[in-house]
Parts: C-alpha cells; structure tokens; sequence
C-alpha cells in the first residue's frame, strides 16, 4: 500500500519498508535469545558423601557391601583397611575392580576369652554413677574435585589450606584444622585430618576451601556422632577462573559475541535508517 502527503509531493512505500524492518530485527531477536539459553547454568552443589563403618557381624567378620560410585580408594579412606590388605582379603587384582552390592571382607573381630577369676565377695550396693558418654572420631578430607562428581576418586589428589571447623550443639567442643596434600609416607594413603575422642551428640563440621577453588560440596555438614562412631566426611572443591591459566586477551574473545555484537549494530543502523525515512516522509 502506498501512502501519500496531502499535497501528493512525495510518497512513499510504508508496506515494502516495514517488510525490511522485520527481516532485520527478527533475527537480531532470535540470536539473542538464543544466546542466553545456551549459556551455563549454575547448579548448587551436591551434598558430599558420608559414611558409616560397619561393625562385625556375629561371626566376627566386617563386611562392607560396596555401592555405586565406590572405589577402592574411597572404601580405603572410610574405613581405615590398608588398601593393599583390602586386596588381599578380597583376591582382587590391580585394577581392583569392584561392583555394587559386592561384599568385602575388612577383617575379623576376635573376641576376648574371658579369664576365670575368683568368686566375687558381695558388695553393700551404692549409689550407681552416672554413666560417661562415649567417644568418636571425626575425619575430614579435602580433594580436587576434577569431574565435579562430588565423589573423592584415586586420580584426584588431595587439596591443602583448607580450613576446617568442628563444634558441638552445646558450645562446649570447638576444634579446627587445615587440610594437608601430604600422602602418609608409609601407607601411601591420602591425608585424613581426624578429630579423635570427641564425646558422642551433635555436631557441625565446616570447612573453608583455600583461594583459588570453588566447592563443589556443601561446605557445612550436620553430624550425629555416637560412640564408637569414626565418621569420614569428603569435601571436594575444584580451581576456580582465577586460578586456572588465563589466556591471552584476544584469544578469550567469543566469536558468537561478535558476531551477535556485529548484527546488534546492524540492527541499530536499521532501525534509525527506519525511522529516519519514516520522519522525512512524515515532514
């Protein structure tokens, strides 16, 4: 459709030039949205792993069934078993290879013979004291956390600085630590950093990971501990942008920015060609 002044000194082809508006900012519109859908999402971190080491059955033998995502290494680090004796105990090879709901052998409980005594002489009965509660112990271990799967694996190595923290509900235990990337020198384990003879209840265990990581757990964790308890909690936390290489600045530009950067400014020049012809048609 063609409009004209009153005067019918100019006219000009509205319909032909609304069509090339469209077809410029259409696309401008699609790029950009396109853009933000495809960029990263952030995901809050998974909780890390804990464990529970398991008691002796009746016939004296610890078992340990093995669940997904176990590995030799991480069954070595919550329980204590030289990793070298696990194979042992268990016939395993080198690679160690370990399926889910498999059972291994940690060891076997011997219980004491009790030795015959003489006949105790019987005692006026006193006022029964109250009872001490038990004890645990609290591991915490730092790594590297390369794949982001929140599980502490052989080929990620252990983190140092980090700053732990251990209280109790009451206030009355408060205790702190720092992560070491040092193996123990005679059993090539990972280092553990444990908190040994804490009363049984409740407690928070936090850690602080060093400059330079993101944690890729949750870096305060409850924890119920009950007597005769040795708790093991895995904190990962991987190299944040900071500390990883930083490229040259022209190598770190986005290609897909310039040329969204570049069809913006064509956008632009568009719409005031646009609305340039649109006044000068108007006037």
């Amino acid at each position: 459709m063609n409009e004209c002044l009153p005067d019918k000194s100019s006219c000009y082809n509205f319909s032909a030039m609304k069509h090339k508006f469209w077809l410029v900012f259409i696309p401008i519109v699609v790029i950009v949205l396109a853009g933000v859908l495809i960029s990263p999402a952030s995901a809050s971190p998974p909780a890390q792993v804990y464990y529970q080491t398991p008691t002796a059955g009746a016939d004296g033998r610890i078992i340990y069934i093995v669940k997904g995502g176990d590995t030799c290494l991480s069954i070595s680090l919550l329980t204590g078993v030289d990793i070298n004796e696990l194979r042992r105990i268990n016939n395993l090879d080198e690679e160690c290879a370990l399926r889910e709901g498999q059972q291994l052998l940690l060891g076997i409980y011997q219980t004491p013979t009790p030795m015959p005594g003489p006949t105790p002489t019987e005692t006026p009965a006193i006022p029964t004291p109250t009872p001490f509660p038990g004890t645990g112990t609290i591991c915490v271990y730092l790594f590297d956390d390369v794949n982001g799967n929140a599980l502490a694996e052989e080929t990620e190595p252990p983190i140092a600085g980090g700053a732990i923290s251990v209280t109790d509900k009451t206030g009355t235990v408060s205790l702190t630590g720092t992560t070491s990337d040092q193996f123990d020198p005679e059993t090539d384990e990972p280092p553990r950093v444990c908190f040994d003879n804490l009363p049984e209840g409740d407690y928070t265990v936090s850690i602080a990971v060093p400059q330079g990581y993101n944690p890729t757990t949750q870096t305060n964790y409850p924890l119920k501990l009950r007597a005769g308890d040795i708790s093991v909690l895995d904190f990962g936390a991987q190299l944040s942008s900071q500390g990883l290489p930083q490229e040259p600045q022209e190598t770190r530009r986005s290609p897909l920015l310039a040329i969204l950067g570049g069809l913006m400014v064509l956008g632009g020049a568009g719409l005031g060609i646009y609305f340039s012809l649109l006044r000068r048609s108007r006037n």
